[in-house]
């Protein structure tokens, strides 16, 4: 399960944003006329065609698991909180009807109509979004049900069990982490181009406009980031108790910067900041800070599952941190001069943002459900009272067939947006033997309109 979640992660942030900032690109270029614009928009709807189609492939992979990994959970608790799989399930259907309608558009619809039957897709996307967190959101803090005599839930209140305590700062902090990651990743191909050598137009817009997106959000994503730490730090204080190391209840709480928790409490290694961890959590060095110990062993992650969660939380805030700068630098400039920063540096920081921050939506993952052992409904039913009985031997051979299924996925993934950026190339450089630009595209669904719908008046994008 953590190598299924792990892998299909990396690709929420492009099935959820990825619509947004090609519609974005779309609508500048209708608005002003630009053929570059919309170029741009009709190859990044072709990348989020294939990058659903993989996502369909790893999502499925999912769903089974869920069912043969978790069955105590699922049949327990299913009626529960199992809406929100049922509107992620609605969601995707739609967004890929949609999604098809949208690519095929580019041949056979007018300009703005194709635009304005694409106008859903965010919102299926952000649908299907809703319907996850939401699930994962009961998972930490479970609501809208009564236990009977025997431990069962019964008078389930659907709209408590969607709408838990933790619900909307997840939701929100997700949304803007999926969105600057796709700005963010987006850019970083085009800043590898600008570095190259290629500052075209084409390179230049193919740039400014997702990573303009990232920076605006990067600021605000900090913000959120902080009021999901101090929602858990309200909800879940044994969990903000393993991401912040602290062992004992007490104020005037000092911060760990990384370091090792060891089993008598103590922290080797790391940056230790006096009294800031209260502070952070309260406003005040005499905020209390519930610690590690405040429960028994058995009802509490251990020491290495919260060293764990301590890193991978020290990891994103850095990299968040880190972000931030780098949007203030790129504002600056905008701000200042109305060009791109000429560094070469900035380039080459832009380059590595969309890595750092597919790691920080790895990390954000890690210290959600490592936080929360041994729970896997916090508070009311351990993973060794959900997880499968199967023998480990069977495991052993399920985990095989779904390593091998998906490097085929996205070793598949990696080949095709190759090819089809090599064929973008050669159809940019007038190959060949100066075919005209889009040509090498004319075979494919999202190809050119052909002229004639152009010359009508619709403003066509070649």
């Amino acid at each position: 399960m953590a190598f299924t979640l792990a892998s299909h992660i990396l690709l929420v942030p492009f099935g959820v944003a990825l619509p947004a900032i090609t519609l974005l690109m779309h609508y500048r270029g209708l608005r002003k006329g630009d053929a570059v614009a919309l170029l741009l928009a009709r190859r990044w709807s072709a990348v989020m065609a294939v990058q659903f189609a993989i996502g369909i492939v790893t999502g499925t992979v999912l769903s089974f698991e869920f069912g043969l990994l978790w069955p105590g959970m699922m049949g327990r608790w299913g009626d529960v909180f199992g809406l929100g799989f049922g509107i992620e399930a609605w969601a995707f259907f739609l967004e890929a009807i949609l999604i098809a309608v949208y690519l095929y558009g580019w041949r056979r619809l007018k300009p703005w109509t194709h635009f304005w039957l694409g106008l859903p897709l965010p919102l299926a996307a952000l649908m299907g979004a809703f319907g996850i967190v939401a699930a994962n959101a009961w998972m930490n803090t479970p609501r809208g049900f009564t236990l009977d005599a025997s431990g069962k839930p019964v008078n389930v209140n659907v709209r408590q069990a969607v709408f838990t305590p933790m619900f909307g700062p997840e939701y929100w902090h997700f949304v803007v982490g999926v969105v600057l990651t796709a700005g963010y990743v987006v850019a970083g191909v085009y800043a590898v181009g600008l570095l190259r050598g290629r500052r075209d137009r084409y390179h230049r817009l193919g740039f400014t406009l997702p990573f303009t997106v990232a920076a605006i959000l990067t600021p605000v994503q900090f913000v959120l980031g902080d009021s999901i730490a101090r929602s858990v730090f309200h909800k879940q204080p044994v969990k903000f108790a393993a991401t912040e190391l602290v062992w004992k209840t007490d104020t005037h709480v000092p911060e760990y910067l990384f370091g090792r928790l060891h089993t008598d409490g103590s922290v080797s290694g790391g940056i230790k900041i006096p009294q800031l961890d209260s502070i952070l959590a309260g406003f005040r060095p005499s905020t209390e800070v519930t610690g590690l110990t405040s429960v028994p062993a058995s009802d509490r992650p251990t020491v290495i599952q919260a060293t764990i969660a301590h890193w991978a939380f020290d990891i994103m805030v850095t990299v968040g941190s880190l972000l931030v700068l780098l949007a203030l630098w790129y504002g600056w400039c905008r701000l200042r001069r109305r060009e791109l920063p000429r560094s070469p540096w900035f380039l080459r920081c832009a380059a590595l943002a969309g890595a750092a921050c597919l790691l920080t939506v790895e990390c954000g993952w890690i210290t959600t459900e490592v936080g929360r052992q041994p729970w896997i409904v916090y508070q009311n039913m351990r993973v060794s009272e959900a997880v499968t009985g199967t023998r480990a031997a069977s495991l052993w051979t399920m985990f095989g067939i779904v390593v091998v299924v998906y490097v085929l996925a996205f070793g598949s993934f990696l080949t095709v947006l190759l090819k089809m950026s090599h064929r973008w190339r050669l159809a940019d450089e007038g190959a060949p033997a100066g075919a005209a630009a889009g040509d090498l595209e004319g075979d494919t669904p999202y190809g050119p309109r052909p002229l004639s719908t152009t010359a009508s008046g619709d403003g066509g994008d070649e």
